[in-house]
């Protein structure tokens, strides 16, 4: 497994296997790797011919008063667990080269960054998105994988893709969970003994939402104050929203007439978590 650190280098290794006819992968990730973002890196080993893990704490996304003095890093222990599953090459640019002190230009998608996670965190999809960029030129890759859990960040780079003609395609994993049905999450292990005990009902939550949908509820804000009530119920939280929206617009939904993406975002002590499911009315 190749180690790269510049962008010129990880240029040309990926020049070098366009010009031998072979489909470069690409999944973005900010270390710390779980099995969810193992099951990415073999969604690419499966769809390409070589697959890059790029490995960046991204500093752009990361609101001032956020985590990122504490995201959790464990390089040698990420290096190992991609080495064994058979990645080609990890990508891990160095901070000063992606963002040089005089570094003024960056990407935004305005649309689908307005609701949901956007009005919590001002900035941080112009962070994700300005880096993604630079990451799909020093990589080229032909796909690149991101996973459901991140549902917004996902439409937001399928949207960039499309709105500036990049010659990639972008593929969705599903969502990977623990027994208890908590999202898998590197910020999972900042969470205190209790809280992660108490997590799951998140995804009880969502759940809850799902079912709703399916047994005939419409009205979207009956469905989102059972959920809410459940969470107060259960976690001592800060819900930051819980939202039920168009899967393609993101945008909020009153009647529900088709699938529709339910989505939360809560605040267990100082860590966010976020989650969302697929739900649509069944067939009469």
């Amino acid at each position: 497994m190749k180690r790269i650190h510049t962008v010129a280098e990880m240029q040309a290794q990926s020049d070098a296997w366009r010009g031998a006819g072979l489909c470069v992968g690409l999944v973005p990730t900010m270390g710390f790797l779980h099995e969810g973002h193992l099951s990415l890196v073999d969604h690419s080993l499966e769809a390409a011919d070589r697959t890059v893990v790029s490995i960046f704490v991204n500093p752009l996304q990361f609101g001032p008063k956020e985590d990122f003095a504490i995201y959790p890093r464990d390089m040698e222990r990420d290096l190992d667990l991609l080495s064994r599953r058979g990645v080609d090459a990890v990508f891990h640019p160095q901070t000063v080269e992606f963002y040089p002190p005089d570094f003024s230009t960056l990407v935004e998608v305005e649309e689908l960054t307005k609701g949901l996670c956007g009005p919590f965190r001002p900035g941080h999809f112009r962070g994700v998105t300005t880096v993604v960029t630079k990451l799909f030129t020093a990589v080229k890759p032909h796909l690149a994988v991101f996973g459901q859990k991140d549902y917004q960040q996902a439409a937001v780079i399928r949207r960039l893709v499309r709105d500036l003609n990049l010659d990639l395609r972008v593929e969705v994993a599903p969502t990977v969970r623990e027994a208890d049905g908590l999202a898998m999450s590197s910020r999972n292990i900042l969470l205190s003994a209790e809280d992660r005990q108490r997590a799951p009902a998140l995804y009880e939550a969502l759940t809850m939402g799902q079912k709703k949908i399916e047994q005939g509820e419409r009205d979207a804000s009956q469905i989102i104050a059972a959920m809410r009530a459940h969470i107060e119920r259960t976690l001592d939280a800060s819900i930051d929203y819980i939202s039920i929206a168009h899967p393609d617009t993101l945008e909020e939904v009153a009647h529900i007439t088709g699938p529709v993406v339910i989505a939360l975002a809560v605040r267990l002590s100082n860590v966010r978590l976020i989650d969302n499911i697929i739900a649509a009315p069944l067939s009469r």
